[in-house]
C-alpha cells in the first residue's frame, strides 16, 4: 500500500517551519529524530535503573523539543491555536484543553502502570495522537513516546532492528488504521486501543526476530 503524502494523516497548523528549503528540513528532521531517540533510551534508562517512574507531561515535551529543535518556533510547548489532522475524521480537542489532557494521559499511564507494557504503549500513541497537543511533529514524539514507556515498563531496552517507530514510519498505514479505530471508540465515550495493541505486538514480533536471526538464530531449528 501506498506510503506517499496523499495517504498520510498530516496536521495542518498555522506555523510555517522554520526551514524552508525541503531538502535542508529533511536533514534536520533526521538528523532530530536521532537524536530524539537517543534522548528517550536515556530517559528510559535512567528510569529503570532508579526502579521507580511516573509519565509527567514534561518528559513528552522533552521529546517532542528534541524532534522539532531548530524547525519549529513551537518545539517543546503545546501548540497555541487550533490544528486539524488531513486524511481523519478527528477533530483535535481546543488548544485551551490541551494542558489538562495531557494531564489525564500521564494520569491514565501511572493509574494503570500493572497493565502489560503493549497495552501502556497502545495507549500513549492513540491518545497523545488524540490530544495532538502540538503544532507539529505529534506523530514523531507519540511513536518515541510510546516506546519510551513500554521499555520502561517491560525493564528492558528491548534489542532488534528496526525499531517499533522505525517500522510504522515504513509502513504507516497500519498505525493510521489502529489511530482511526481508537478515534472512533472514544467518540462512542470507550477507550478501545485493540487494534494498536495487535500492531505493536506485530511489530515488537519482527523486532526481536530480526535480533534473534542477527546473533545466528535459526527460526526453522526445533526444541
Amino acid at each position: 500500500m501506498s506510503n506517499g503524502d496523499s495517504e498520510r494523516r498530516n496536521t495542518k497548523a498555522l506555523e510555517p517551519s522554520v526551514i524552508a528549503d525541503p531538502v535542508e528540513l529533511a536533514k534536520a528532521e533526521a538528523r532530530n529524530g536521532l537524536r530524539q531517540y537517543d534522548v528517550g533510551m536515556e530517559i528510559a534508562a535512567e528510569a529503570i535503573e532508579r526502579g521507580a517512574f511516573r509519565l509527567r507531561p514534561s518528559m513528552i515535551m522533552r521529546l517532542h523539543l528534541e524532534a522539532l529543535a531548530g524547525i519549529s518556533a513551537f518545539a517543546g510547548i503545546c501548540r497555541p491555536g487550533a490544528v486539524e489532522i488531513g486524511k481523519s475524521k478527528h477533530s483535535p480537542p481546543a488548544a485551551h484543553l490541551v494542558p489538562e489532557l495531557m494531564e489525564g494521559l500521564c494520569d491514565y499511564v501511572n493509574d494503570h502502570w500493572g497493565a502489560s507494557p503493549i497495552h501502556l504503549a497502545a495507549y500513549v500513541m492513540w491518545r497523545l495522537n488524540w490530544i495532538h497537543p502540538f503544532a507539529d511533529g505529534n506523530g514523531r514524539t507519540s511513536r518515541i513516546a510510546s516506546y519510551v514507556v513500554m521499555t520502561i515498563r517491560a525493564g528492558q531496552k528491548m534489542p532488534g532492528t528496526p525499531t517499533i517507530p522505525e517500522q510504522i514510519v515504513g509502513n504507516r498505514q497500519p498505525y493510521f488504521a489502529a489511530l482511526e479505530a481508537g478515534d472512533a471508540a472514544a467518540a462512542d465515550g470507550t477507550i478501545d486501543v485493540s487494534l494498536m495493541e495487535q500492531l505493536i505486538e506485530s511489530l515488537l514480533a519482527k523486532q526481536l526476530v530480526a535480533f534473534f536471526t542477527s546473533v545466528g538464530g535459526n527460526l526453522s531449528t526445533r526444541v
